[in-house]
């Protein structure tokens, strides 16, 4: 029973350290390192997923840019591009460097100014990402 039970402690030890290895690799490529307890407890789950939302609404935004730019919509007025980019995330336009009128309430996309949104991704009039929080 002892020699059983030691067997399988040492597996799970084994487990634990192959586990945390590589999610310690995979995160330095995103520079965030996960712990042995980050990666049992799901919190290395949740930075990935935050990441992982921040890049893609970054993406989307840009797209958006894109598309609005090839139809020639002016830009340069600091457009809500999308109040939904991804679900909790706006796509914003806003001046680089950010001028004191890009901070005015009226100027941001109304799902982040009521709070339908919490994040925002903000890229300056030629498509240039400026900021993503």
């Amino acid at each position: 029973m002892l020699k059983k039970s030691l067997i399988i402690s040492a597996f799970l030890f084994l487990l634990v350290v192959v586990v945390s290895g590589c999610a310690h690799t995979n995160a330095n490529k995103n520079t965030n390192t996960f712990s042995a307890a980050d990666i049992v407890t799901g919190t290395a789950d949740v930075k990935i997923k935050e990441q992982t939302d921040k890049d893609l609404a970054v993406i989307k935004a840009k797209e958006l840019w894109r598309i609005q730019f090839q139809m020639g919509a002016d830009l340069s007025a600091g457009p809500c591009l999308s109040n939904s980019v991804i679900p909790d995330w706006v796509a914003d336009i806003a001046h680089s460097p950010r001028q004191k009128v890009d901070d005015k309430p009226e100027n941001q996309c109304s799902a982040y100014r009521d709070g339908t949104a919490h994040h925002f991704v903000e890229l300056d009039p030629d498509g240039n990402l400026i900021r993503a929080k």
